[in-house]
């Protein structure tokens, strides 16, 4: 399959969806390819695949999508000057119609690895005709009724061309289809209304067959009765053998019979010998060697109402002089009265310029495309290192040309924590600071993977303090539960983790409230997604007023999560700028153990599990410090049998991530 085909689908979605969803159709269909090159091969999948993803994504019918991209396929190759071709094809529809597959034959010239389909029309008549269409190809029936409706609409300027299918069916690996076309066709009717006087011209079959050197006439019986001049010389053995026997009908394709051919006057047919022309005594090295010494013929047929048999018009097709020397023929045997000669001997000529221009531009064509593959490999890094420090969501707004202040969103009610490690400042002061940075590093790495499993946003980090979100940027009425999951687990992580100047394991605390806020983007510099509002202060306040390893939460927090959740009532107590607050202690969830971790990651919702791996940890490529020195040190002390845990779990992760580096 040829990459113009490929180049005008790309073009039809990015001109009618845009070039993200493009974008998202091709890494769907996984299709490696940036950009196509019009002259370029590629594998005939491509656009099956590539239509199956883009029918679900646009969520458009089949037929409609394909008879659209028809459509298109017609304005878009007149960007290469195809217009004019189709144009100059006949005077009427009609006319193009009975010569739509000579159309093929012309393009081989650009296309000489191209798999046209067939087509031949019948039943024509002042309203219309009956087309059929044969082609190795499945799923393009509607994408050319869509073109024939172009053509018809931008050429003819037929407005109401009706096609419908009459009959589909598959013949061995053929997809044969039959049309109904109505148009308005007066042009047969003029045509059949011409009275011509016919006038008896005497013609001698020496002259005839002098005139084309390369003709064939045979009967009703297929027996060849009379050969050219130029073709007796190279097989004079034809005649009165049997031309199906002799010759393969490789174009177009029907049964090699009279009476299929006499339905088909108005194509061009293509004639392949049977056997190999030995010349000079020489003989056949290889299959590839076989196939260049066999002649073919490429001409019309014409049915010879006087003498009862069908004469084959036919000319020598040859890439090059050295094809013609290995069949045999000379420039003399070609015919005077056409261009072969003169197209023979110029075609000589240009073929290796020809070749070089073509060989130089696949060349850049390929250099262009590994450059797109290399800007799509940094795009894809960059989005990465965006959705680390802002919310996909935001950030695709932000992308589109949005004010940051215009992404700012109010949320009735999210969950808010806050935690921060005990005795932080002391810590600093008996270690190293690469020793702190390590440990904060360790640390937040397991908190972050947690956030994920979780379904929560983490916001930002500001020295040992860690503050995260559940119902912001992607709503959920669970956001109260999933926040305390998340606590729950951040203080059995923190107990695996060591204090590096005592040996004892690192404690937190930790403050939820639950509330309104505003997020969003705001500034124009170092960029992040923040929240705003009175319920940040009072998470804040939770977390100040905690105990260590104990998870502080508010009245309101409490209202919102199930029975599920054991809470214990530490009484009011005075929180600065807010004065006598009733809070609670949470002690646990019934049935939380080491296996809940998979069925709660299952209860995530999957725009909740997209937001988090659109910044994971898992996808990360950018991290401030090297955490070798940290997994080094917590190797020996991962026990096997606490490994399915759910903190463990973010542990090991980290490791296997780690180790490479």
């Amino acid at each position: 399959m040829y990459g113009l085909l490929l180049e005008s689908l790309a073009c039809y979605i990015k001109e009618n969806y845009g070039d993200e969803k493009w974008e998202e159709i091709r890494r769907a269909a996984a299709i490696e390819h940036i950009s196509f090159s019009t002259h370029q091969i590629y594998p005939e999948n491509l656009i099956p695949k590539l239509s199956a993803k883009a029918i679900e994504l646009l969520h458009v019918p089949e037929h409609e999508f394909m008879a659209h991209m028809g459509e298109y396929f017609v304005d878009f190759v007149g960007q290469y000057g195809y217009d004019r071709v189709l144009s100059v094809l006949g005077r009427h529809m009609r006319d193009f119609l009975n010569g739509l597959d000579n159309l093929h034959e012309y393009l081989k010239f650009s296309y000489p690895r191209m798999r046209a389909p067939s087509f031949f029309c019948e039943n024509e008549t002042s309203t219309g005709l009956t087309l059929h269409y044969r082609s190795k190809r499945r799923g393009f029936v509607h994408y050319t009724m869509g073109q024939i409706k172009q053509v018809g609409k931008e050429i003819y300027k037929l407005d109401d061309v009706e096609i419908t299918i009459i009959k589909e069916e598959m013949s061995f690996d053929m997809h044969v289809v039959t049309f109904n076309l109505k148009f308005d066709n007066r042009a047969f009717c003029a045509l059949t209304a011409l009275d011509r006087e016919d006038q008896c011209l005497p013609l001698k079959a020496s002259i005839f067959i002098d005139i084309f050197p390369f003709c064939i006439l045979f009967g009703p019986d297929m027996i060849i009765k009379n050969i050219g001049n130029s073709l007796a010389h190279i097989l004079p053995e034809l005649i009165g053998q049997d031309i199906s026997e002799v010759f393969d009908l490789t174009r177009p394709l029907i049964d090699f019979k009279f009476t299929s051919i006499l339905k088909r006057t108005n194509n061009i047919f293509e004639l392949v010998s049977q056997r190999s022309l030995i010349t000079g005594g020489s003989e056949v090295a290889d299959e590839d060697e076989d196939h260049t010494r066999k002649i073919h013929l490429k001409g019309q047929m014409l049915y010879m109402e006087e003498w009862k048999m069908i004469v084959f018009l036919g000319t020598p097709q040859m890439n090059d002089l050295d094809a013609m020397i290995r069949v045999g023929l000379f420039i003399n045997d070609l015919s005077m009265h056409d261009f072969s000669r003169d197209l023979m001997m110029a075609g000589t000529q240009q073929s290796v310029e020809l070749k070089l221009a073509l060989d130089q531009e696949q060349q850049k064509s390929k250099k262009l495309e590994e450059s797109m593959k290399k800007l799509d490999e940094e795009m894809k890094r960059t989005d990465e290192l965006l959705y680390q420090m802002i919310p996909k969501l935001v950030a695709d707004r932000l992308r589109k040309g949005e004010n940051p202040v215009d992404t700012c969103q109010v949320f009735e009610c999210v969950t808010i924590l806050f935690s921060d490690v005990v005795t932080f400042t002391e810590i600093c002061s008996r270690i190293s600071p690469m020793e702190v940075v390590s440990m904060l590093n360790s640390m937040y790495s397991i908190f972050d993977r947690l956030t994920e499993l979780n379904g929560v946003y983490k916001v930002e980090t500001i020295g040992d303090a860690y503050m995260a979100v559940g119902g912001a940027p992607v709503k959920d009425v669970l956001h109260a539960e999933r926040t305390c999951d998340m606590a729950m687990d951040m203080v059995d992580a923190i107990q695996d983790l060591t204090d590096p100047s005592t040996g004892q394991h690192l404690r937190i605390r930790v403050g939820i409230h639950s509330g309104a806020v505003v997020a969003g983007v705001v500034g124009l510099k170092m960029p992040r997604y923040c929240l705003f509002g009175d319920s940040v202060n009072t998470a804040s306040r939770m977390e100040s007023t905690s105990e260590p390893m104990k998870i502080h939460i508010s009245q309101t927090t409490h209202e919102l999560l199930g029975a599920d959740y054991a809470t214990a009532e530490r009484g009011e107590i005075v929180v600065k700028g807010k004065g006598q607050m009733k809070t609670y202690w949470l002690t646990g969830k019934k049935g939380r153990c080491a296996s809940d971790r998979t069925g709660r990651i299952s209860a995530v919702p999957e725009e909740l599990q997209a937001e988090g791996r659109a910044g994971s940890v898992a996808n990360r490529r950018y991290s401030p410090v090297t955490m070798d020195d940290v997994t080094m040190a917590r190797k020996g002390a991962i026990s096997v049998s606490n490994r399915s845990s759910p903190v463990q779990l973010a542990r090991s992760e980290l490791e296997l991530l780690a180790s490479p580096l």
